[in-house]
């Protein structure tokens, strides 16, 4: 859970509301967390990919289940696993002080 909800406030920008749910400002409206399941759920994954590539991050698949965001790649059982992968090492690596351009796009 801790990968999903770190996607979900870092890179949806979905803030947690409760321990269970987070809310999204944009569209304010409250997501729990059983409607938000990318790593079995391809829509919910693509809900990831989009909002990556508005933050100037291409998208590329790169065999059955191996994505790439630019330069971080990830794989997965499904495809859906392999892009919330690579969202979380996306995630991951923005923690990092050395990749302040990551940082700053997700900001």
């Amino acid at each position: 859970m801790l990968k999903i909800d770190s996607i979900a406030r870092r890179i949806l920008g979905w803030k947690l509301n409760r321990w269970d749910r987070w809310y999204d400002y944009e569209k304010g409206v409250f997501i729990h967390e059983s409607e938000f399941q990318p790593e079995q759920n391809l829509d919910h994954a693509m809900l990831i990919v989009e909002r990556l590539e508005q933050l100037g991050f291409t998208y590329s698949i790169k065999g059955f289940s191996k994505v790439c965001f630019n330069d971080i790649c990830s794989t997965g059982e499904t495809l859906a696993q392999a892009i919330t992968n690579a969202a979380y090492s996306i995630v991951e690596l923005s923690s990092i002080p050395d990749h302040t351009r990551i940082w700053q796009k997700l900001c």
